[in-house]
């Protein structure tokens, strides 16, 4: 990834954006497994699901994690630990001891915002394993930082449990609510003003961003590459094929 540069003119470079990894939810559709296991620590082609997030964004340059948590949270750093071994700082937002206490994504982001700093920084699902390349973040991370976008969004193809989508993309690259519409990624780029004045809650991130939707501040990449969302068993399955055969990487 390269650098960019911030409204006041300051060079950021990929040590400077930090990520955050949701990892706090209970995992309803893979029990009764994660009944003793937080999804995000499940293996998966030989990794826990989460590994495969940490490094694709160690690969990028994108250093500095910050996973939350609430269900079964003593679990994590035991198992990833300090993040030394993946060439990755790990921090943890512990949300609460149990699965009701998570805050979902918008109220998770408020309240990891102390823990991700002044520049544009990443939210993804820690339960996805794909081929997305973070470094195509670049470019929206400068647009972002000079103000010109308050997000970027990635879009894959809607899979077949989802075919409605959840947005479109405009021509100019802007995320949009008309069809043809894609569904959204788990992978997003935010700008930390944008949270600064929420309190701290229990919110999720839509319908709430619509609102910057709206006014044409979010961008939009249609990302076609290998992508797994892994919330059942069957869907758990089929990844550990595809990484198998080397479907996705």
């Amino acid at each position: 990834m390269t650098a960019s540069t911030d409204a006041h003119g300051k060079r950021a470079t990929p040590s400077d954006m930090r990520a955050l990894l949701l990892a706090a939810g209970r995992g309803e559709r893979l029990r009764p497994h994660t009944d003793t296991c937080p999804k995000p620590l499940l293996q998966v082609g030989g990794r826990r699901l989460i590994e495969w997030q940490i490094a694709a964004l160690a690969r990028a340059g994108i250093a500095d994690i910050v996973i939350n948590t609430a269900h079964l949270p003593d679990q994590f750093e035991p198992a990833l630990g300090d993040g030394s071994r993946y060439g990755a700082r790990l921090r943890y937002a512990r949300e609460g001891e149990r699965a009701e206490d998570a805050r979902e994504t918008l109220g998770g982001i408020v309240h990891a915002l102390p823990l991700l700093g002044d520049e544009p920084f990443v939210v993804a699902s820690s339960d996805i394993v794909t081929a997305f390349d973070y470094r195509s973040l670049s470019e929206p991370a400068q647009r972002i930082a000079r103000g010109d976008l308050d997000a970027h969004l990635v879009l894959v193809d809607n899979p077949p449990y989802h075919p409605g989508g959840d947005m479109g993309r405009s021509p100019g690259g802007t995320a949009t609510r008309t069809a043809p519409r894609l569904t959204y990624g788990n992978i997003g780029l935010f700008a930390p003003r944008i949270f600064a004045d929420l309190p701290p809650s229990r919110a999720r991130l839509f319908p709430w961003l619509y609102q910057f939707v709206d006014r044409g501040r979010v961008g939009a990449e249609h990302f076609g590459g290998a992508w797994f969302n892994v919330g059942t068993t069957a869907e758990l399955a089929a990844c550990e094929e595809a990484l198998r055969l080397r479907r996705i990487f």
